[in-house]
């Protein structure tokens, strides 16, 4: 992929799902038996979920659209709510209500003009302005009580108390603050997508630094998996019994950097010490 992101694992497909946004194109794999698609989209993809009436809920540039993963065939829900040519969709991910929270990156870069829409039932909302330039990391606690942001540009994680039955947020606490000096000996990437395993520790790729790191539900880094590409974009847990890490990864990269490091670009899996949580499926009616 050029850059590969927000990967899904289907459970009772037993089947791997991601997308290459600068590719133009949502992936699937079925691990045990190796059968690969792929599905070309018309603007960039970027967030997927699973659908309550099959397929896949597909967040690109131009809007929210549903994939008929069978036929290919994709139908509008909801068009873009901001300026295509300098904002885009970005990372999201359902809640435990069905509800599918999508942030936005706003591309010149020079203000913090991200915000945060969720889609609930067909009808599309502004959930909150993240005053951020890329909105990333979003995931929720076990018991669905936190909801956990990064703000990729400023290396930093927040967690808010979120009221699910009003998909509300409020008291905003820094989960934890990464470095940002990049001339740094020690600087280690910039927080990127994420998810949450079965204890409630948060599970970030470090975009830049190579590297997967487990946060406790209080910010505490608990554990780092070190890894054969530079910029690890997401993570997500599968296999039949939700151990195995899979991680997408970005292509577009430097010549030097993709000589050294093949794997860029790749979907790379680990097993885990823990298990995940199977994705919430997007509620369409």
């Amino acid at each position: 992929m050029q850059v590969g992101e927000s990967p899904l694992w289907h459970p009772d497909q037993q089947t791997l799902y991601w997308v290459d946004i600068d590719g133009f194109a949502v992936h699937s794999l079925h691990p045990a038996s190796g059968r690969h698609h792929k599905w070309p989209m018309a603007s960039e993809p970027s967030a997927l979920a699973i659908g309550s009436n099959g397929g896949l809920i597909v967040a690109l540039r131009a809007g929210i659209m549903h994939l008929n993963t069978d036929s290919g065939e994709l139908t509008a829900i909801a068009a873009a709510p901001y300026d295509t040519a300098t904002t885009r969709f970005n990372d999201g991910k359902t809640d435990a209500a069905g509800r599918f929270w999508v942030g936005t990156i706003y591309e010149p870069r020079d203000k913090p003009a991200a915000d945060m829409y969720v889609l609930d039932k067909g009808e599309l909302r502004l959930a909150w302005p993240t005053h951020v330039v890329n909105s990333n990391g979003l995931a929720f606690s076990p018991d669905n009580t936190v909801l956990y942001h990064a703000d990729t540009a400023g290396h930093k994680v927040t967690r808010y108390a979120f009221d699910a039955a009003a998909g509300a947020i409020s008291a905003p606490q820094v989960l934890h603050q990464f470095s940002s000096d990049k001339s740094a000996p020690d600087y280690g990437g910039r927080p990127d997508g994420a998810a949450v395993d079965a204890d409630g520790n948060y599970w970030v790729a470090l975009f830049e630094g190579g590297r997967i790191v487990k946060l406790s539900p209080s910010g505490a880094l608990l554990e780092e998996i070190a890894l054969p590409a530079r910029c690890p974009t997401m993570v997500t847990f599968g296999g039949d019994d939700l151990t195995t890490l899979y991680i997408t990864t970005a292509g577009k990269r430097p010549a030097e950097e993709l000589a050294r490091l093949p794997l860029s670009g790749k979907v790379l899996q680990v097993k885990a010490n823990v298990a995940g949580r199977p994705a919430a499926i997007y509620q369409e009616s």
